[in-house]
């Protein structure tokens, strides 16, 4: 019975956004999505606009000329690509908005496992395409357009969320003597920033950031509060204190303390 319900809903809900993206005449897409480091990274600017031309939207760069029917900006909709953080997934999902910054409309999310970078994030705005395509989108003359004055959203059934569980950190030991020593910042060694992610080795773990590139090697001790690593060449251990973890070794006689953020 509830999935009978369930099944309903998202058939509604489609229903009512396949109607609302045909009030709009065109779609404007951004250079650069917030995920990129550059416009047109991995060509998926371009192939926003392969794909939507092919699910019959005219479409437009936010740089380009466009025909002066469309001079009215409330009669086009906003394209965006979000990226949902997962491990060793690439997600992503699209968003319709109109001139008020209001959603009209979410796609499913797209999922690719390729290691490359640009082949998963093509594979997975093409699949996240495939909900796009399937509104079968016709212009209707705007009848039902109210984007400048609506105070209702509808948002679509696909909430993102992370993927990666929290780590479960063990109660803080004691500190041994030699951490006492007073700590200070390193003026050579590059520090750790971004979120790095456990994964299981024979030996302990290997900590990978979002590229993915290992960082950092962890190897097992009798306490779940403290492994000994090493970072490129420079060995130490990585520790629990106060619920955080740190990365801790010397630099000559100085006792280097750096506090990074791992997901196990």
């Amino acid at each position: 019975m509830k999935n009978r319900i369930l099944f309903l809903m998202l058939f509604i809900a489609s229903y009512g956004f396949s109607q609302t993206v045909n009030d709009y005449k065109g779609v404007i897409i951004p250079m650069r999505y917030e995920f990129q480091k550059s416009e047109n990274q991995y060509r998926l600017q371009t192939i926003t606009k392969i794909n939507l031309q092919k699910a019959g939207f005219q479409a437009f760069y936010n740089n380009e000329q466009i025909p002066t029917e469309l001079n009215d900006r409330c009669s086009l909709l906003y394209i965006d690509v979000k990226k949902d953080n997962a491990f060793l997934v690439t997600k992503l999902f699209i968003t319709f908005k109109d001139c008020n910054n209001t959603v009209i409309f979410q796609s499913e999310i797209g999922k690719s496992r390729e290691k490359e970078f640009e082949k998963a994030y093509v594979e997975a705005l093409n699949e996240a395409f495939k909900s796009v395509i399937a509104l079968n989108y016709q212009y209707n003359g705007g009848v039902n357009n109210v984007s400048s004055k609506s105070t209702v959203t509808v948002y679509a059934p696909v909430t993102p969320t992370p993927t990666v569980a929290a780590p479960v950190i063990a109660a803080p030991v004691a500190v041994s003597a030699a951490v006492a020593v007073p700590v200070v910042a390193s003026k050579n060694e590059p520090k750790i920033s971004g979120v790095l992610y456990a994964q299981p080795t024979s030996y302990g773990y290997q900590l990978i950031d979002s590229e993915p590139k290992v960082v950092m090697k962890v190897y097992k001790t009798s306490n779940p509060a403290s492994y000994m690593a090493k970072k490129g060449e420079v060995q130490g251990a990585l520790v629990s204190k106060d619920n955080q973890w740190f990365f801790e070794y010397y630099q000559g006689d100085i006792l280097i303390s750096e506090k990074i953020d791992v997901k196990f």
